[in-house]
C-alpha cells in the first residue's frame, strides 16, 4: 500500500513541498496563463493564506536558471512541450518574500528588509567572481552580504542584483516580491508609514520602471496600494484583483480542489462541513476555499473524524482589520454589521485603490479593505450591481465565527467600564425599571447578532458584571438545578440570582421573565444563600431581539414597563410596548 501523501500545512517553498512527498493541488498552469497575458509589472492581489507565496515559490522553481526539471514531472504544465522547452530554467531569477519585514520603528524594518537582502546576495554570491560584473556592483554586494550596506545600499539593491545577473547571464532578469504591503501595514500600526512609504518609493521604483535588465516582475499582496503612494511614475502595472476572472481559480482551492483532496484520503462524508465553513469566497468567476483551513481542518480529520471546524485563519492575523473597522462604525455601520452576520449583504462602493495612511479617516474605506483581505466577498446571490456598488457578504462559518468573537472582544474593552458601574449598583437597588432602561442601553449600544439565543443575552450580562470586588458565577449549580447569574456580596452577605429567558416575540417578554422567577423559586436557587441569612434578591430578565424586560422579587419592588427600542428608520420613532399604558406594573405577590 502506498504511502499517503503528507498534507502542506505552513509548507510555502514548491521545492520543498514537492521533493518532501508532500501533497499538492496542481496550480502550476498559472504559468501558462501567466505567460499568456504578463505586463512588464504584474500585480496580484489576494487575501492571506490563499497561496500566493506558494505560487511565487513555484515560479522561481520553473524560471531559474539550474532549476530541476523533476519539480513539474506529471504537472498540468509539463504537457506545455514547447512551453517548457523555451522558459523552464531558461532565466535568472530574484525572489523576496517581504512577510516577516516589521518592528516598532523604521531602523528595526529597515534592518529586517536588509537582512532578507543580505540573504539573497548570499544565494547570488557567485556574482562577485562574475568578470561580467562591474567592481562597483561587486564591493555593494560584499557590503549587503556581509550586512554592512547602507541605507543607499538596501534602497537599490533590488536594482543592482539585476544589473548584476543580467550582465552575467545575458539574459533579462524575473523579478518576484512576495507580500510587498506587510510592511507597510505593518509600519501603519507602527507609526513610521511615512518613513516607510519614502523607502520603498525608492526600492521598488528603480527596478519597477522600464528596465532593460528585468524581462518581467510578478508581485502579490493584500491591497493595491495606490499610485500616489509607493507606485508613483511606474505606468507598466498590470493589476489582477479578486474581481478579475483571468486568474480566478490558481488561488486558492476551487470546488473540485476540495472534493478530489478528501476523496484521495477518504474524508468524502466531510464536504458538506468543509463547503459550510472554509468555501464562499468569490474570486472572479469562480467560489474558493481557503487553502489554510482545509488542510488543517482535513489534518484534524485524519487524528479524529468526529473532530468539529474551528477558525484556523483566525490564528493567522491579529484581525487588526475588524477592530479598526468596529472603533470607527457609526449606528448604521453597526446595523449592517448585524445584518452581515445575520447572513445579509449589504452594497457598498469599493475603492480599487488606496494607502493605509487613508483607512481610519473613512469608515466606507474599510469596506474595501474588508473585501481585499477575505472578511467579506461579494454576494452571488445578487443579481448584479446598481450605481457602482457591490454587494458584501460574509463567506462562510468561519468569518462569521470571526466577526462575533471580535465583537465581543469590542464590546468588553469599550462598553463594559462604563456600564459595569452602573449595572453593579442598579441589581442592589432593587429598581427593575432603571436596571431595564441600562441593560437596553447596553444592547443598543452593542454590535450584536440575529440568531439571539439565551446563552448571548447570559454572557453578555456576566460580561459586564464581571470586576471589581464581586463574585460572579455562571451556570452554578445551586438548590436542585444551575442558576444562570449569581453575584455575591460576601461582605455585605447579600446575593442576585439572575435567570434569562429568550423570548420567541416582544410580546411575550413579560410573561417570559415572570417564568423566569418561577424557575428560581422552583429550583430553589436561592436556598443556599437563605439558609446562610443573605438577603436574596431574585431577577427574571427576558429578551427578545434588542428589547428586554426585567421582573424583580424579594420584596415587594415595582415592576418596570418594556419599552420598545427605536425603529430602524429617519425617523428613529419609538414604537411603544403594547401593553404599557404609562405606568409602572404592581408587583404580583401570586408568582411566588
Amino acid at each position: 500500500m502506498a504511502l499517503r501523501l503528507k498534507l502542506p500545512i505552513g509548507v510555502d517553498l514548491f521545492e520543498k513541498l514537492r521533493r518532501s512527498d508532500y501533497y499538492y493541488a496542481d496550480k502550476s498552469l498559472f504559468i501558462k496563463e501567466l505567460l499568456n497575458n504578463r505586463g512588464e509589472v504584474n500585480l496580484f492581489t489576494r487575501p492571506r493564506r490563499f497561496g500566493k507565496t506558494l505560487n511565487m515559490s513555484m515560479l522561481k522553481s520553473f524560471f531559474e536558471i539550474g532549476m530541476d526539471p523533476v519539480l513539474f514531472a506529471g504537472l498540468d504544465i509539463s504537457r506545455e512541450k514547447e512551453l517548457c522547452e523555451e522558459y523552464m530554467g531558461r532565466y535568472p531569477v530574484i525572489f523576496l518574500t517581504l512577510k516577516g519585514v516589521e518592528g516598532t520603528n523604521f531602523k528595526e524594518a529597515l534592518d529586517m528588509l536588509g537582512s532578507l537582502v543580505s540573504c539573497e546576495c548570499e544565494r547570488l554570491s557567485f556574482l562577485a567572481d562574475s568578470s561580467a560584473v562591474g567592481e562597483t556592483d561587486i564591493e555593494v554586494l560584499k557590503r549587503l552580504q556581509s550586512r554592512q550596506g547602507t541605507r543607499a545600499d538596501i534602497q537599490d539593491s533590488i536594482s543592482i542584483l539585476l544589473r548584476m545577473l543580467h550582465a552575467h547571464y545575458g539574459m533579462p532578469v524575473i523579478l518576484l516580491i512576495d507580500e510587498y504591503d506587510v510592511p507597510l501595514d505593518k509600519a501603519n500600526d507602527q507609526g513610521y508609514y511615512e518613513q516607510m512609504v519614502m523607502f520603498l518609493r525608492g526600492f521598488f521604483g528603480g527596478a519597477f520602471k522600464t528596465n532593460p535588465d528585468m524581462l518581467f516582475a510578478v508581485v502579490t499582496g493584500c491591497l493595491r496600494i495606490s499610485k500616489e503612494s509607493i507606485f508613483t511614475g511606474i505606468n507598466n502595472l498590470k493589476v489582477d484583483t479578486i474581481s478579475d476572472e483571468r486568474y480566478d481559480e490558481y488561488f486558492g482551492f476551487t470546488d473540485s480542489d476540495v472534493k478530489k483532496l478528501l476523496a484521495d484520503y477518504g474524508m468524502s462524508e466531510a464536504y458538506g462541513e468543509m463547503k459550510e465553513w472554509y468555501d464562499g469566497y468569490r474570486f472572479g468567476a469562480a467560489d474558493v476555499y481557503c487553502p489554510w483551513d482545509v488542510l488543517n481542518h482535513c489534518d484534524k480529520l485524519l487524528v479524529n473524524p468526529q473532530t468539529k471546524p474551528e477558525p484556523y485563519w483566525d490564528n493567522t492575523s491579529s484581525n487588526q482589520m475588524v477592530r479598526r473597522f468596529i472603533d470607527l462604525a457609526d449606528t448604521a455601520t453597526r446595523d449592517d454589521i448585524e445584518r452581515l452576520i445575520a447572513g445579509e449583504s449589504v452594497s457598498k462602493r469599493l475603492h480599487k485603490t488606496l494607502t493605509y495612511g487613508e483607512l481610519d479617516e473613512d469608515v466606507e474605506h474599510l469596506w474595501s479593505v474588508l473585501y481585499l483581505t477575505g472578511y467579506l466577498t461579494e454576494d452571488r446571490r445578487a443579481a448584479g450591481t446598481e450605481d457602482g456598488l457591490t454587494p458584501l457578504v460574509i463567506p462562510n462559518k468561519e468569518i462569521r465565527e470571526i466577526f462575533v468573537e471580535k465583537i465581543r472582544k469590542w464590546f468588553s474593552d469599550t462598553v463594559k467600564p462604563a456600564a459595569h458601574s452602573r449595572l453593579c449598583s442598579l441589581i442592589w437597588e432593587q429598581d427593575a425599571e432603571a436596571l431595564q432602561e441600562e441593560i437596553s442601553n447596553i444592547l443598543l449600544d452593542t454590535i450584536s447578532y440575529y440568531d439571539y439565543h439565551e446563552n448571548y443575552y447570559h454572557a453578555l450580562l456576566v460580561g459586564v458584571l464581571l470586576g471589581g470586588n464581586l463574585r460572579v458565577r455562571s451556570n452554578y449549580e445551586m438548590g436542585k438545578g444551575r442558576s444562570d447569574i449569581v453575584v455575591e456580596d460576601a461582605k455585605k452577605r447579600r446575593a442576585v440570582i439572575i435567570e434569562t429567558k429568550r423570548s420567541a416575540d416582544y410580546e411575550d417578554l413579560e410573561q417570559d421573565a415572570l417564568k423566569a422567577l418561577r424557575q428560581i423559586e422552583e429550583q430553589k436557587y436561592a436556598w443556599p444563600y437563605e439558609r446562610r441569612k443573605y438577603q436574596v434578591i431574585r431577577y427574571g430578565i427576558s429578551f427578545s431581539e434588542k428589547d428586554c424586560c426585567v421582573r424583580i422579587s424579594g420584596r415587594c419592588a415595582p415592576v418596570a414597563h418594556v419599552q420598545r427600542r427605536p425603529q430602524r428608520s429617519e425617523d428613529h420613532e419609538v414604537r411603544r410596548n403594547p401593553w404599557h399604558h404609562g405606568g409602572k406594573i404592581p408587583f404580583d405577590p401570586s408568582i411566588m
